[in-house]
């Protein structure tokens, strides 16, 4: 965490940073000193003056969209401010020997040379959105370039430009295949109309590679990684949340001793890690240490999601807050039973549907092309039924290695079709079982689901398992008490009002119908300011960036 004091000059600089750029802009659409003009004339000519002007402007607009990654404290962005000013310096001098521009440029490089050591953030990856964000800066910076020229500049000119008449000209120029009928008086007014092309070709060019450099630069982690974080899974790991650190969406942070690994994907300006550190638990404390410089160096808030309450006071030891999420509901495999007047309905639900001819089926990996093929049918048709799309990170997906390496299970209707099914996974370390995907096709029979979950249970429970986890419950036991946050109180809040669209409650209760245990779940962020980035991040990982499947409601 930076001091106050430095906090105040990273702003002041980056402030600076900006304005410089807007001095620039200025600079370089407005006429110099007479006397000055006539001094320099005897050492180079006008269109060299008139390149220092168009690179005053370049820079200016470079500047400009720098300001904002100093202030994320970026290293390559701090490299790239202080060569931008040198050549800034010379642009000034050079175009009409303005000297205060200059000096003003030079002082912003010494007080970036000074604080040289708080930029230490690597650049985060590429993503569409900073792309964007250019495109839209250069559009609107070369037209304020044209707009400020023509309004400064109109003595160049046989019209006499006011604002409304420099906004038109400009627009034109920019738009259009002519140059509105503009005649220039004068060789500068001739420099600056031609001028406005090389500004608007240099500043959408910036703008065009910024937009193409995530497909460019794309990275994902490597084989070597994914091997790594297995081997490490497949000794420490606990919790169902190992075996989904381990699909394609994730990348990985190995702690300084190696022995423990973080699963993580980075979305603009956060790192969202799935479950607590895997590995030994006298590492995990360098682990979350370590995880916490890595996403400082990148300029990334770290967070952590489902988390269990088990690490809780580590986590806070080390400056995070923790946010209950919801609860997992975990069964336990030696005490469940139909039995009793309590399961009166899952066992009605039973006999109803073998009666219409209803079977079920395990089957063990790798699945036959014959059943993957019924299973995708049945998924597609949920897909069409949630009017969404794949969910990720703390889910599986349906792809046919996914699934063809999973165990599953299904419900068969009197015909031999497959109506529903469940894609079940074991922890690496002890006895316990967790479901994934829960699927069903648009048309089934009351009680179909009822029919699946009971059996699989009594399926695993003859296999010897212990527990079976059913997975997390949004929201569940959030906020209901007295002592409860302030924060989770709101989310309680929100649940009550959300769940005529999302079935927060529907699915609870469903769950709730094979008598759970109800363990709750964390999210692990750094402070307030950071949840927004983080909740965005999760978002963004949650639905594989499709933000418009994400946020339609459960029909």
């Amino acid at each position: 965490m930076l001091a106050r004091r430095t906090r105040i000059w990273l702003w002041i600089a980056a402030l600076v940073t900006a304005l410089m750029g807007v001095v620039n802009l200025l600079s370089a659409v407005s006429l110099s000193y007479y006397d000055r003009i006539q001094w320099l004339d005897g050492f180079y000519t006008f269109p060299i003056r008139a390149t220092g002007r168009m690179f005053a402007a370049i820079t200016g607009f470079i500047l400009l969209m720098l300001s904002a990654n100093l202030l994320r404290r970026k290293r390559v962005a701090w490299l790239l401010t202080v060569g931008l000013l040198i050549i800034s310096i010379i642009s000034h001098l050079v175009k009409g020997l303005d000297y205060e521009e200059s000096l003003l440029a030079g002082a912003l490089i010494v007080q970036l040379l000074l604080m040289r050591n708080v930029f230490t953030a690597n650049s985060d990856r590429p993503a569409i959105t900073q792309g964007i964000k250019a495109l839209i800066g250069a559009l609107l910076f070369t037209l304020a370039y044209g707009i400020a020229g023509f309004y400064i500049l109109d003595r160049q000119y046989s019209v006499n430009f006011d604002l409304q008449n420099a906004v038109s000209q400009t627009l034109a120029m920019f738009f259009t295949e002519d140059n509105a009928g503009l005649q220039p008086k004068t060789q500068f007014g001739e420099f600056f109309a031609n001028s406005i092309y090389i500004i608007g070709f240099a500043t959408l060019s910036y703008a065009l590679i910024m937009l193409l450099r995530p497909v460019l630069l794309h990275d994902r982690s490597d084989a070597v990684d994914r091997k790594r974080a297995k081997a490490i899974a497949q000794e420490y790991g606990q919790s169902f949340l190992a075996r989904l650190a381990l699909l394609d969406d994730k990348a990985y942070y190995f702690s300084p001793s190696g022995a423990s690994t973080i699963s993580y994907v980075a979305k603009g300006h956060s790192a969202i890690a799935l479950g607590d550190p895997i590995g030994a638990i006298a590492d995990r404390r360098e682990a979350i240490i370590g995880f916490q410089h890595f996403c400082a160096r990148n300029d990334w808030y770290p967070a952590f999601y489902q988390t269990s309450p088990d690490s809780i006071d580590l986590y806070k030891s080390l400056g995070f807050r923790s946010l209950q999420i919801g609860e997992e509901a975990i069964i336990d495999l030696h005490k469940f039973s139909l039995k009793g007047k309590a399961n009166q309905n899952l066992r009605t639900a039973i006999n109803r549907l073998t009666k219409t001819g209803h079977e079920f089926a395990f089957y063990t990996p790798p699945i036959s092309d014959r059943i993957l093929e019924q299973l995708k049918v049945v998924s597609n048709e949920w897909l069409q039924l949630m009017h969404g799309a794949e969910k990720r990170f703390s889910v599986g997906w349906f792809t046919d290695d996914y699934v063809r390496n999973s165990q599953v299970v299904a419900v068969h209707t009197s015909n031999g079709d497959i109506c529903a099914f469940a894609n079940i996974f074991p922890a690496y370390q002890g006895k316990e079982v967790t479901i994934d995907l829960m699927r069903r096709r648009l048309e089934v029979e009351n009680g179909t689901m009822e029919f699946l979950f009971a059996s699989m249970l009594q399926q695993y429970q003859k296999l010897g398992y212990d527990s079976f986890n059913l997975g997390l419950s949004a929201l569940s036991g959030v906020g209901e008490t007295k002592g409860s946050p302030h924060l989770e109180r709101v989310l309680h809040y929100l649940s009550a009002h959300l769940n005529q669209f999302y079935s927060f409650e529907g699915l609870h209760s469903f769950k709730d119908k094979f008598n759970p245990q109800w363990q709750p779940r964390y999210l692990i962020y750094p402070t307030l300011t950071a949840l927004p980035s983080i909740i965005t991040c999760l978002v963004r990982a949650d639905s594989g960036d499709r933000l418009w499947d994400y946020f339609k409601p459960d029909l």
